[in-house]
């Protein structure tokens, strides 16, 4: 199914449409502020491990990121944060970036097995963040892109359905999107490391 929803005039309803679909252990493709992402509800294992089938990637091996709403998910997924770190994210997001944490114990019973690092994102898109709070939960989402080819990823929505639409359960018409990732800043060690640099501006010495 695609679902037309305009960033700047959410309809409510069709928001709604697709948590049902999400609580129901749907798998979405959704807009963020950087490229489109294939997305579940992070309390559904089977949708979870329906998207590692699409990436072909085991599940134990995945590397997904979280999406929230805003840092409030935090201590759900961290042991806490040094102050520094907190506000530098507190003061990029919402935006173009996943930051690498060290994880809690609460990660296992996400993914079911042990996981130490967790990636998280706060999308400055309208649609996900709406997406997310309607949900009342985060999202586990991942790159629709295939890592294995070079092809750049898929901006116009209408194509992406044409690959996906009997592959997931609903793919989200937000517009055109983009094709520059966002920036990865590893936290967990004592000296942040960029691990990709994206579409979100970072001076890290």
């Amino acid at each position: 199914m695609l679902i037309e929803i305009n960033p700047d005039n959410i309809d409510n309803r069709l928001i709604e449409q697709v948590c049902k679909c999400l609580r129901n252990g749907g798998v979405i493709i959704y807009p963020t502020d950087t490229v489109y992402t294939l997305g579940c509800d992070i309390r559904q294992t089977k949708a979870y491990e329906k998207i590692c089938k699409l990436k072909d990637i085991k599940p134990n091996k995945a590397n997904f990121s979280i999406v929230c709403y805003d840092l409030s998910h935090l201590s759900e997924f961290t042991n806490g944060l040094p102050t520094p770190v907190y506000k530098f994210m507190k003061h990029t997001l919402p935006g173009p970036y996943t930051f690498i944490l060290k994880g809690n114990n609460n990660l296992s019973k996400i993914f079911g097995y042990a996981k130490k690092t967790v990636g998280i994102r706060v999308p400055n898109n309208n649609i996900v963040r709406a997406i997310v709070q309607e949900l009342g939960a985060p999202i586990l989402s991942a790159s629709i892109k295939n890592q294995d080819t070079i092809l750049e990823y898929v901006t116009e929505p209408n194509e992406i359905f044409e690959v996906y639409e009997h592959l997931v359960d609903i793919v989200i018409d937000g517009g055109i999107g983009g094709n520059v990732p966002s920036t990865i800043i590893d936290y967990t060690s004592s000296e942040p490391t960029l691990v990709r640099m994206g579409a979100g501006e970072v001076d890290i010495k």
